[in-house]
């Protein structure tokens, strides 16, 4: 007891001191040789307590309740779906941004419909919207997304519709190459390409070409597009091009679409494009009858001949 107590006067005396005298006293000196002395043994003691430290860490997370990583997983779940539900609505709106800048461009009255399925087979590609009757859709309409026409409504119920796309056989669309305003008739083939049949082999096209509505046939509006001319070959003797299109928009990565549901007067092929289709219909039935006419004139003088022999 006796040791305690002048241990603890001594310490008393020495706090004293250190702290009357100034910075160059006696008891600071000692008090940093003693810190550089000890330095080194503290740095190795942090050193080797460190991992026990991060040891101590990891057993409080193992320790922690079964309640806590409950709400830890519910809560990680809860804000993926909630990334997802953002990320899907920020796509959304950017279709719909897509298809809105269409409407303004080509200045279409239309609705706007989703697509809900699809009815194609090895027969036919089609697929159904969600609107249909009771939503002004009617049979005819036009269907369109935001690269360009997909189809045509051919089929409607109160409450959906189905649309014949224009990679199916049985479609057709009236249809020109943008820069040579060169006609011809758009139409899905079995290999799933497209063709622009009936264009004459005097008329300008080219690859790279734009192909677009013609408005013919007043049921599609002019100047939509619909695809990209991918080749042109021209047999011998050809009245027609053969000319494979690449679509301008497939529906596989689209969910809505813009369904026309009108015709404005200015969306009409014009009196100069009917006339130019009919000039180019006549001259390729021209073209026809003169081939038929030559072939008749060979086999009358090929027959002649052989009678002519024969005598």
């Amino acid at each position: 007891m006796r040791q305690l107590v002048i241990c603890c006067l001594i310490s008393v005396l020495l706090l004293t001191f250190y702290l009357r005298e100034g910075e160059g006293g006696p008891i600071h000196a000692v008090r940093g040789g003693v810190s550089v002395v000890t330095m080194p043994v503290r740095m190795v003691g942090s050193v080797v307590a460190a991992p026990f430290g991060a040891i101590g860490n990891a057993a409080a997370n193992l320790t922690a309740s079964e309640a806590t990583l409950s709400d830890l997983k519910k809560e990680n779940e809860e804000l993926t779906a909630r990334v997802a539900e953002l990320s899907e609505a920020e796509s959304t709106a950017e279709r719909l941004q897509e298809l809105m800048g269409l409407q303004s461009t080509y200045n279409l009255t239309s609705t706007a419909a989703r697509i809900i399925g699809s009815s194609g087979d090895s027969w036919s590609q089609a697929v159904i919207l969600d609107k249909g009757s009771k939503d002004g859709i009617a049979t005819g309409m036009p269907v369109m997304n935001a690269g360009g026409v997909i189809g045509q409504v051919v089929e409607v119920s109160p409450t959906t519709s189905t649309v014949q796309l224009i990679g199916d056989e049985r479609s057709g669309v009236s249809a020109m190459v943008q820069s040579s305003r060169a006609q011809g008739m758009l139409q899905g083939q079995s290999d799933g390409t497209l063709r622009l049949s009936y264009v004459t082999a005097d008329a300008e096209v080219k690859t790279g070409d734009i192909v677009v509505t013609s408005g013919l046939g007043g049921v599609y509006p002019k100047g939509l597009p619909l695809g990209t001319v991918s080749s042109v070959d021209k047999a011998d003797n050809a009245t027609y091009y053969t000319i494979v299109v690449r679509p301008a928009s497939t529906v596989e990565n689209n969910e809505e679409v813009l369904v026309v549901t009108s015709l404005g007067s200015d969306q009409a092929a014009s009196d100069a494009d009917v006339a130019s289709a009919n000039a180019s219909s006549s001259d390729s039935t021209a073209d026809a009858a003169t081939k038929e006419e030559g072939s008749a004139s060979t086999d009358a003088s090929a027959a002649t001949d052989t009678q002519q022999g024969g005598e």
